[in-house]
C-alpha cells in the first residue's frame, strides 16, 4: 500500500473489467499503458502535478491477459517524472512481452540510455499538456531527440489540437519517427472535416515519419459510454475521427488502453468496453491486424519481423 495520499477526487482504475466481445487478433499489442508505483517501492516525483492510486505491473499484466493482448508498450507516467524505475521494472518482469517509452532530461548519460535500451525502452515522450507537466525548453528536447536517434528510438508527442499550429515547426524538425498520443486530442464537438482536424490530417499526410495512436476515446468523448442496451458504439462521437485516421494512414496507427487511465474526472472506463470500440474504428480484419499487430511490431520489435 502506497504511503502517498491520492489527489482529492482521484478515480481509481476499474476493477473487474468485462470480457470483450471483440476477439483481438493473435499477437495484439496494447501500445499505450502505464504503471503507477506502487508508491511504497517506486516513489512518485516531488514535482508531480497529481498523485495517483497504485497500479502495479502485475495488475497491468493481469489485464493484458484478461483482454487478450500479447504485449504491452509501457509509457512513463508523468507522476514519476524522469525516474523511469517503475516502468523499467515492468519491462524486466514482462518476459520480453513489453517495451517502454521513457522520460529523460538533458542530464541523462549515454550509459543510462544504453541501459534503458537493453531493458527494452524504444522511445522518449515529450509532453506539451501544461496541466500535466512543467514546460521543458525546446532546445533541450531537440538535444534529447538527437541523442536518442542513433539508438533507433522515436519520440512520442502529447499535445492538444489547438496547440498544433504553434508546435508544427518544432515537431517537423525532430530527427526521429514521431508517435502522436490520442490523435492530438481533437475537439470532437467540431466537424471531422473541419479545419482543426484537417490540420492534423495534413500533418500526417505531409510527414511520413508521423504515426498516431487512435486511443483514449474516453478522454475525448462528449457523449460518453453507451446506454446499457449496448446497441451503439461506446464513445460514438469519437468514432469518425479515429476511423478516418485508421483508414487514411493504415500503416501508421497504434491503439492502446491507457490503463490505468490517469486524471479522468467524470467516469472510469471498463477496459473490456474499450476493446469493443476497436472494430468501430478499424472495421476490417486487415485494418485490425495492421493497427494491433503489424504496426506495433514493426515499431517496437522489428527484430522479430520476418
Amino acid at each position: 500500500m502506497s504511503h502517498f495520499e491520492k489527489t482529492p477526487g482521484w478515480l481509481d482504475w476499474y476493477h473487474g473489467p468485462s470480457s470483450p466481445k471483440f476477439r483481438l487478433p493473435a499477437g495484439a499489442v496494447d501500445a499505450h499503458c502505464h504503471v503507477f508505483g506502487p508508491g511504497e517501492r517506486f516513489p512518485f516525483a516531488p514535482e508531480r502535478k497529481y498523485t495517483p492510486c497504485d497500479a502495479s505491473k502485475d495488475q497491468l499484466f493481469a489485464l493484458r491477459d484478461h483482454l487478450g493482448f500479447a504485449r504491452n508498450i509501457v509509457v512513463q507516467a508523468t507522476c514519476h517524472g524522469a525516474d523511469n524505475s517503475a516502468m523499467v521494472d515492468a519491462l524486466a518482469h514482462s518476459g520480453g512481452k513489453a517495451r517502454g517509452i521513457a522520460t529523460v532530461r538533458r542530464t541523462v548519460t549515454d550509459q543510462d540510455l544504453k541501459a534503458m535500451h537493453e531493458a527494452g525502452v524504444r522511445g522518449v515522450r515529450f509532453n506539451f499538456v501544461r496541466r500535466l507537466v512543467d514546460f521543458t525548453p525546446k532546445d533541450e528536447l531537440m538535444e534529447i531527440a538527437a541523442r536518442i536517434a542513433p539508438l533507433g528510438w522515436h519520440v512520442v508527442i502529447y499535445f492538444e489540437a489547438v496547440d498544433l499550429p504553434d508546435l508544427w515547426d518544432f515537431f517537423t524538425a525532430l530527427p526521429t519517427e514521431l508517435v502522436v498520443d490520442h490523435m492530438g486530442r481533437p475537439d470532437v464537438a467540431k466537424p471531422v472535416d473541419g479545419p482543426e482536424f484537417e490540420l492534423f490530417v495534413k500533418f500526417m499526410r505531409e510527414h511520413a515519419n508521423v504515426w498516431s495512436k487512435v486511443s483514449c476515446p474516453e478522454r475525448l468523448s462528449l457523449s460518453g459510454p453507451p446506454a446499457l442496451d449496448g446497441q451503439q458504439a461506446a464513445y460514438r462521437d469519437v468514432v469518425p475521427f479515429a476511423r478516418r485516421i485508421v483508414e487514411t494512414f493504415p500503416d501508421r496507427v497504434l491503439w492502446g488502453t491507457d490503463w490505468p487511465h490517469p486524471n479522468l474526472k467524470d467516469h472510469m472506463p471498463d477496459d473490456g468496453l474499450l476493446v469493443d470500440f476497436i472494430p468501430h474504428i478499424a472495421p476490417s480484419a486487415e485494418l485490425q491486424k495492421k493497427l494491433l499487430v503489424d504496426n506495433p511490431m514493426r515499431l517496437y520489435w522489428p527484430e522479430e519481423r520476418i
